[in-house]
């Protein structure tokens, strides 16, 4: 088989597609022809080896898992002996251990991991999308923020993989969405149901001077105080941001940093004021993986939630992709393709 590869930590160059042996599925396991994958700021921290906290789930000095990619959608093609459930030719969409081995033709997936079958109506190139950004949005806003109608979001980083999806979904739950994007973003956030945008390049959202500039056609209330902000990019701080938040407000990012892991620490037991957390994602059981899997692509196939792509690179432009991805100018998602 096919696989984009990477021994060493460094640049886009340092990935490179290789002829590897066909992997071989144990007896609980499946193994898929993968068609979809996907490559998101994740991807780029574990081939480049930075922020220095990537090297922790990723090997210290040199990648611990040569393939990449954590998102598989695609066919079965041989099922274990003690797989029940499955079957070959059925499609399905899979979440990879430690976010490892899916940029490959052939990945192995355990049965009793997150794997779901792929609805009818999605493409694998949807369900890969689906399987990437509302996977890290949805515990977020569904285990640690209380979205209710009328409530007041921003959203930083709005346009990108987990961006987009952290809007819809704050806008399906009735939330009041202020978004933040760099200008190729600001018309997909408005579409994707944002009530107020704001261009990056044109205001900081975060200076406690908070008087209301013009957005294209949009305007941000100045003196908001908002019940979420959630930072999908780690572009700002609590510290930055605590000024923004209601009395009970919180303070959501996906990008770790000593101040706000002592902060979701000292807030773990605490109902109520204003709190900062983090959360890894990745670190979930299988069976809660499984089940946020299962009702992402349960969205998507009834339409309430949107796949965003940005831009599809085949296996064989990985390195393109990569640096696209790195270059932070994207709108959705990046997706791979195999096959």
């Amino acid at each position: 088989m096919r696989a984009a590869t990477s021994t060493a930590y460094g640049p886009p160059d340092v990935v490179r597609v290789a002829t590897l042996p066909d992997p071989v599925p144990g007896p609980g396991d499946l193994l898929v022809r993968n068609r979809a994958s996907t490559l998101a700021a994740a991807g780029v921290a574990a081939r480049s080896g930075t922020p220095w906290f990537a090297r922790l789930a990723f090997g210290l000095r040199r990648p611990r898992y040569p393939v990449l990619g954590g998102e598989v959608a695609g066919e079965v093609v041989a099922v274990g002996a003690d797989v029940a459930g499955f079957a070959v030719g059925d499609r399905v969409t899979a979440l990879t251990r430690m976010g490892a081995g899916a940029h490959a033709e052939l990945v192995v997936v355990p049965a009793g991991g997150a794997v779901v079958a792929t609805p009818q109506r999605l493409s694998d190139v949807d369900a890969a999308v689906l399987a990437t950004g509302p996977l890290t949005a949805l515990p977020f806003l569904t285990d640690h923020a209380r979205l209710r109608p009328g409530a007041r979001v921003l959203v930083i980083g709005a346009s990108g993989c987990v961006g987009t999806a952290a809007v819809q979904l704050a806008v399906a739950a009735g939330a009041h969405v202020s978004a933040v994007c760099g200008p190729r973003g600001l018309d997909l956030v408005r579409a994707l149901g944002a009530t107020e945008v704001v261009d990056r390049a044109v205001r900081d959202v975060t200076a406690r001077d908070v008087t209301a500039h013009a957005t294209g056609a949009d305007a941000t209330t100045g003196g908001a105080l908002y019940d979420v902000v959630f930072d999908v990019a780690g572009a700002s701080s609590y510290r930055g941001c605590r000024h923004l938040l209601a009395d009970d407000g919180v303070y959501l990012t996906t990008v770790p940093s000593v101040a706000i892991l002592a902060r979701t620490l000292s807030s773990v037991r605490r109902t109520h004021g204003r709190r900062g957390v983090v959360a890894f994602t990745g670190l979930r059981s299988a069976a809660l993986q499984r089940a946020t899997l299962r009702e992402a692509l349960a969205l998507g196939s009834s339409g309430a939630l949107r796949a965003v792509v940005d831009q599809e690179y085949p296996l064989d432009r990985i390195a393109d992709a990569h640096r696209h991805v790195e270059h932070g100018h994207k709108a959705g998602t990046v997706v791979v393709t195999l096959g």
